[in-house]
């Protein structure tokens, strides 16, 4: 088997997305659906339900009640906070250690969780709102890795000499030797997990969004530049925390400013502070 099909075939050895998450996000997404249709999805999923109390009864969502059962949690929480408690708990499963990112399954939970959220800061500066897709490609834009890490690992050296000695960036490095990257990967992955073109597009072209061919997205420059404030923080940075493009060309196509990217990194500082019990849900999840 070469290496493509090898890369190809693994993707069918992951676990299927949780059918709770698709099902919840589209009810978010429908102003007709009603709390207990969400209540009703939301509880048939034993662990989703368990890490949503968890999260609820958390310094991260703030609330005064102690919460004991999903219809509360999804009630004191609301629409926009249930979708990311359930993303949260439902796309955590599949966060593992990938050696070749010599990067920990806790460490590569954290940058997705810090990515996620700094999508949403950004959002709300851009569009004045949060986006419930928007904050799902961010919070699975590296998931390419949770499949490739084994084959970056085999053939690390060789593309640490390419990054050294050809100053390329780590993304330009594992294409050129595995013939793929983790973010086209991810994007192929979204699609065998049946996400709409939006949040595949975002997942693939999260390095790249300028190579989105004719297409006017701006998802995809969100959730680049959400990734590269969280590589500057040091937010679960891996070996491929390398070098990226710069930062103008998302600040300009966004229409912000580099003083609107430093205030959403200084709140993005702040929210994950109170959002510890959010990322420690990957511990019990990874095992």
């Amino acid at each position: 088997m070469n290496l493509d099909s090898a890369i190809k075939n693994s993707i069918t050895k992951l676990p299927a997305f949780p059918a709770t998450v698709h099902r919840v996000t589209s009810l978010i997404n429908n102003p007709d659906s009603s709390l207990t249709e969400l209540v009703d999805v939301v509880r048939l999923d034993q662990s989703i339900t368990a890490n949503i109390l968890r999260m609820c009864n958390s310094a991260y969502f703030g609330l005064r009640h102690k919460v004991d059962n999903v219809h509360d949690a999804i009630m004191y929480l609301g629409r926009q906070n249930i979708v990311r408690a359930v993303l949260a708990a439902g796309t955590s499963r599949f966060f593992k250690n990938t050696p070749g990112y010599e990067t920990e399954a806790r460490e590569l939970w954290e940058h997705a969780v810090g990515t996620a959220l700094m999508a949403q800061i950004l959002a709300r500066k851009i569009f004045r709102r949060e986006d419930s897709s928007l904050f799902t490609a961010a919070i699975l834009h590296d998931i390419g890795k949770i499949v490739l890490g084994e084959f970056v690992k085999d053939k690390y050296t060789e593309i640490k000499k390419i990054v050294a000695e050809q100053s390329r960036s780590f993304l330009e490095a594992e294409e050129k030797v595995l013939g793929m990257n983790h973010a086209t990967l991810g994007g192929i992955i979204a699609a065998s997990w049946k996400f709409p073109e939006d949040i595949r597009n975002a997942i693939a072209f999260h390095h790249r969004p300028d190579r989105q061919a004719g297409k006017t997205d701006t998802m995809p420059w969100v959730v680049h530049l959400a990734d590269q404030g969280c590589i500057m923080l040091g937010i679960g940075r891996g070996a491929d925390g390398l070098a990226y493009d710069g930062l103008d060309g998302a600040l300009n196509r966004l229409g912000l400013s580099q003083q609107d990217f430093e205030e959403s990194l200084a709140q993005l500082v702040r929210e994950m502070d109170s959002a510890r019990e959010l990322i420690g849900i990957v511990q019990s999840t990874s095992n």
